[in-house]
C-alpha cells in the first residue's frame, strides 16, 4: 500500500499478520498471544504537520484526553491546521484549549521549524529510519518516542521498538508471561528476538492491553 506521495505504507493489515505469523514460527509465547487475541488492525494517520501537532498534544496523556484537546484547538485554528494558523494564536488561546505552558512552546517551536522549512514532514519518506528520527528529535519537545510513532503511523516502517512505551512494556510482560514489567533497557533487550518486524510485535502489545477488559 502507498502513501499519498507514493512511497510504501509497509505497516499494512497484511503485513503485521505475515509478520507476526513468521515470528510466531519460532516464538511459542508470540503463536500463543496470537491464538488468545488475534491479529492487531492497521493503523495509520496522514503524516505531515497536523499529526506531529497531535503527537506533541497527545504526550503523556491518554487517547481520550488528547483527542478532546487537539479538537479544542483545532476549533480554535478554525479547522485550518497549519503551522501559520497556530503561530497565530496567543498563549491564553493555546491553554484554553488545554495545552499545558510547556506544550504551546513546543507546538509553536514545531510550527515555527515547519513554517521556515527546517523540517518539511512530506521529504521524510525519502529518509532512512535514523534520519527521519533526528529530523524530528531536532524539534524542541519532541523526543524519540515522538519519532516513533511517526515512523510507525504515517510513513509505516516496519521495524520500529518503541520500548519506552509504557503499554509495549506492559505488553512485553503478558506475552512472556514476566511477573514484574520490564524497564526501557530490558524491552529493548527482549525485543531484539522481534526483529526485522517489531512494529508488528509492538502493536501486539498495544492490542493485549486494548482488548483487556478493565
Amino acid at each position: 500500500m502507498s502513501l499519498s506521495n507514493g512511497a510504501v505504507f509497509h505497516l499494512s493489515a497484511a503485513h503485521i499478520q505475515h509478520a507476526l505469523d513468521s515470528l510466531a514460527e519460532n516464538d511459542a509465547d508470540v503463536a500463543t498471544t496470537i491464538q488468545q487475541w488475534g491479529y492487531p488492525e492497521e493503523r495509520r494517520s496522514p503524516g505531515g504537520f497536523q499529526t506531529l501537532l497531535r503527537i506533541i498534544v497527545g504526550q503523556q496523556l491518554s487517547v481520550k484526553a488528547a483527542a478532546t484537546i487537539s479538537g479544542r484547538l483545532s476549533q480554535a485554528m478554525d479547522n485550518d491546521i497549519t503551522p501559520a494558523r497556530l503561530l497565530s494564536l496567543d498563549e491564553d488561546t493555546m491553554r484554553g484549549a488545554g495545552l499545558s505552558r510547556s506544550k504551546v512552546l513546543y507546538c509553536r517551536s514545531l510550527a515555527h521549524e515547519v513554517a521556515t522549512g527546517r523540517l518539511d514532514p512530506d521529504s521524510l519518506h525519502h529518509l532512512d529510519d535514523e534520519e527521519v528520527a533526528a529530523r524530528i528529535t531536532a524539534c524542541k519537545g519532541m523526543g524519540p518516542w515522538s519519532a516513533r510513532m511517526y515512523l510507525m503511523f504515517s510513513l509505516g516502517r516496519p521495524d520500529i521498538w518503541p520500548a519506552d512505551d509504557l503499554g509495549v512494556r506492559e505488553g512485553v510482560r503478558r506475552i512472556r508471561g514476566l511477573d514484574e514489567r520490564p524497564s526501557q533497557p530490558e524491552t529493548h533487550e527482549l525485543g531484539a528476538v522481534w526483529a526485522p518486524y517489531r512494529s508488528a510485535a509492538a502493536l501486539l502489545c498495544w492490542h493485549i492491553l486494548n482488548n483487556t477488559p478493565t
